[in-house]
């Protein structure tokens, strides 16, 4: 007959436990925990933006799509997209049916890949550049 100790009961502070700190509304939360895989983080535009701040996500989003053309497989959707849309922001009269059109169409063709949370980004904020 084998005499053995009971398992020991894990630890409670060394569990696998998420602790997200930080206000929810806000781009960018702290997250402290262990073995954090698959997390994912989205954060909606709230109130006015300026076409500026969208030139310079579009800007972002196309070097993006530049580095990571090998690994894309909608390059030349995402490459018109971004043309349509720097065109119609350089537009004293921009079509918002076009960019709104680019902004619900965008987060599916980058879902998955490299360039997701760009693509997002950048479709948040043509949403919120029309809102």
């Amino acid at each position: 007959m084998v005499i053995g100790r009971p398992r020991p009961e894990p630890d409670p502070s060394h569990g696998s436990g998420i602790s997200v700190g930080g206000s929810n509304n806000a781009p960018l939360q702290n997250v402290v925990g262990q073995n954090i895989s698959h997390v994912h983080q989205s954060a909606s535009v709230q109130g006015a933006i300026d076409v500026e701040s969208v030139r310079e996500l579009l800007a972002s989003f196309r070097s993006e799509v530049d580095r990571n053309e090998a690994t894309l497989q909608h390059v030349a959707a995402l490459r018109a997209m971004t043309d349509t849309v720097g065109g119609q922001l350089g537009s004293p009269a921009p079509q918002g049916s076009t960019l709104g059109g680019i902004a619900q169409a965008l987060p599916a063709l980058v879902a998955g890949t490299v360039v997701q949370q760009g693509g997002e980004a950048l479709a948040n904020a043509i949403s919120g550049l029309l809102g």
